[in-house]
């Protein structure tokens, strides 16, 4: 069962009228927790008795990091001891919660570790060490083990809330609560990565949605098959003929398969998290946003408080400010900036490609950091970047580089996007190519590829323009109006052949 399918819209019909004409919480706390099992199961039944007892490990972490943390360990009845006595029972007692904290951590890297990294390190260390037995375990283990759907997704929020407790939330006492939370059907594949204390917040006043309400949650499912069904799998057509056949393609076609793959990795994941929040929105439930116009950013800074929103706070929250932030110089600030960008270069796969992306995004926001710096000390640099041919220069170089670093997203395997690079100038196609290409599979000329390519763009600019801009947005009347329409189009006009999320391999 997948968002973009008449299966899941019959799926959330009947959730959302089982859940609904239940009035007790604990009847909306069952539902949504069998619901989410049975979604999962459809997908994969055999990872559900994993997904449930690393939830049971993570809640009764939680508990035991909470326990008596008010009293340091101590009971009540030992308020007659000394502050010394105090002070060393509090001591002992944060130090069994830190342990606790780190095995939880241990848990869900070894788990995460387990299933997406081990072919990759036996294949890094095979050639170095001359292990050829390595390097066949690792082929073996590619061929017959695939890992959950959404693995780093599950572990990323169950270490998000571990921190949060031991740094001072309170844990969560009821595991119905927490389970519902954690295998929440709408996130539980490819996110939003939620926290658990602003989602469970939201329990204690669940209120059937209000007409507009209503007509936002079906507007952001409809806006999202648009993006995924209509424009990023007719995308994908056009970035697997080029990236399948890099020998063929040439320097022109490379450059439009990589603004198209970047369309198309934003339309696609953003879609994906347009349906969740839309599918939450009907049962109740606001999920974080995950995008915000990222390719109208004029900074790669920018671009990470736009892009992947939630990522970009987890890697802030967990990674960077326990480095030490930008609180410890210049030079530590940059190299914290690299490593947590290399952490989730690698978080995103198993390849070394990943963490090619990663660095270059680190090294990216390390020369931005040491740009903006500079432009304190000089002021007609900084006057310069606030200019609008600095704004400009600036909008285009941040694109540049993220399209650029979108090679080695879309091929880890760094002699395929090698090879892209080295035939980004000066190559023509091969005449073959051309014609099955854009005559035979797409019924479409170079240059016509090119203006659609503009053409979404464009669209994006105005919708950007009206949104951030002018702060104009439609109306909920007219949204309901065109809900159907859209979702009639999807319908009509979706290609053949369901494509995964992208984002699912993550």
């Amino acid at each position: 069962m997948t968002f973009i399918s008449l299966v899941y819209g019959l799926f959330l019909l009947i959730v959302l009228a089982t859940y609904w004409l239940g009035r007790s919480p604990q009847w909306r706390l069952w539902t949504l927790l069998i619901v989410s099992l049975i979604f999962y199961s459809s997908l994969q039944l055999q990872y559900i008795p994993l997904l449930l007892v690393i939830t049971l490990i993570t809640f009764r972490l939680g508990q035991a990091m909470e326990a008596n943390t008010a009293l340091g360990g101590l009971q009540a009845k030992d308020q007659n001891l000394s502050n010394q006595e105090w002070q060393q029972g509090q001591e002992k007692w944060n130090g069994r919660r830190l342990r606790l904290l780190w095995f939880g951590i241990f848990i869900n890297v070894i788990l995460l570790f387990g299933f997406k990294y081990i072919p990759f390190f036996l294949t890094a260390i095979a050639a170095p060490l001359n292990l050829p037995v390595a390097q066949n375990t690792a082929v073996w283990i590619s061929d017959r083990l695939i890992g959950p759907l959404g693995l780093s997704f599950f572990t990323f929020e169950c270490i998000a809330y571990l921190i949060d407790v031991y740094r001072g939330a309170p844990a969560s006492q009821q595991l119905l609560k927490f389970a519902s939370y954690k295998l929440f059907f709408p996130k539980l594949i490819a996110g939003p990565i939620t926290r658990y204390h602003p989602f469970a917040i939201q329990f204690k006043g669940l209120k059937f949605p209000t007409l507009e309400q209503s007509t936002e949650g079906l507007w952001l499912i409809a806006c999202g098959a648009i993006k995924k069904a209509l424009l990023a799998d007719r995308l994908a057509i056009f970035v697997d003929l080029c990236f399948g056949n890099l020998e063929r393609a040439g320097s022109a076609d490379l450059w439009l398969a990589i603004a198209a793959y970047g369309l198309q990795l934003y339309l696609d994941f953003s879609g994906y998290v347009d349906i969740a929040r839309g599918s939450a929105i009907l049962l109740g439930f606001n999920l974080p946003h995950n995008f915000n116009f990222p390719y109208f950013s004029i900074s790669i800074a920018d671009f990470w408080r736009r892009w992947h929103i939630t990522l970009g706070d987890w890697i802030r929250n967990y990674l960077y400010f326990p480095l030490g932030g930008n609180r410890k110089g210049l030079a530590r600030t940059c190299w914290n900036l690299l490593m947590v960008m290399l952490i989730a270069g690698i978080w995103h796969g198993a390849a070394w490609g990943f963490v090619v992306w990663g660095g270059y995004h680190g090294l990216a926001l390390a020369i931005h950091r040491l740009t903006e710096a500079l432009s304190k000390r000089f002021e007609r640099m900084k006057n310069w970047w606030q200019s609008l041919p600095g704004v400009l220069l600036a909008w285009l170089l941040t694109q540049l580089m993220v399209f650029s670093s979108w090679i080695f997203f879309r091929l880890p395997n760094l002699q395929d996007s090698g090879l892209v690079l080295q035939r980004l100038w000066g190559h023509t196609a091969d005449v073959q190519f051309a014609q099955k290409v854009y005559q035979e599979a797409l019924g479409l000329q170079r240059f016509e590829v090119a203006v659609l390519l503009a053409i979404v763009i464009a669209i994006m600019g105005i919708i950007y323009a009206f949104y951030q801009g002018l702060k104009i947005q439609l109306n909920w009347p007219l949204k309901l109006l065109l809900v159907p329409i859209c979702l009639y189009m999807v319908w009509v006009f979706v290609p053949p052949g369901s494509l995964p999320y992208i984002y699912f391999d993550f």
